[in-house]
């Protein structure tokens, strides 16, 4: 099976950090070249220690789910014949609290939106077998119970 790769770095710049006054924004860096700003939510730190303008994780699970499930729908809605113009979802990620009182994105909804065009026009109930044989596909919403690994490298 593949592998994938992200790369997080963040550096303390000269802050005295102990005071836990410090910067959580960082970069987050993709096996494809792209590099992006992170940050924890303000939800979580507040600003200035926080940078509303990066990506923080929670986004991030929810943006990845959203693009996992379009990823599948495009191409299961190319395999049918259905030409898709534009696709827009407008996912939202709730916070919330598990059993043992620990913070977690309790739940995703995704709201997408897709245009068609050409000669061949699916029917509102086919969009909905599209959307669910997409999420039945999508490998990030397989994953969300994964199992999690912590291996320092102390080297």
């Amino acid at each position: 099976m593949a592998q994938h790769q992200a790369e997080v770095l963040w550096r303390r710049d000269g802050q005295d950090f102990l005071d836990r006054r410090y910067s959580r924004k960082h970069v987050l860096k993709f096996d494809g070249g792209a590099e992006v700003s992170g940050s924890s939510s303000p939800h979580v730190v507040p600003v200035p220690y926080s940078d509303p303008a990066a990506v923080d994780p929670e986004e991030a699970f929810i943006a990845a789910l959203s693009s996992c499930h379009m990823l599948w729908f495009l191409d299961l809605a190319a395999r049918a014949g259905f030409r898709v113009d534009e696709y827009h979802d407008l996912a939202v990620g709730e916070m919330g609290r598990n059993a043992a009182g620990k913070a977690w994105v309790s739940r995703v909804i995704l709201q997408p939106k897709a245009a068609f065009s050409g000669e061949a026009l699916p029917t509102p109930e086919q969009v909905e077998q599209l959307h669910h044989a997409a999420h039945a596909e999508c490998f990030i919403a397989h994953s969300v119970k994964t199992e999690v690994l912590c291996q320092p490298r102390l080297a």
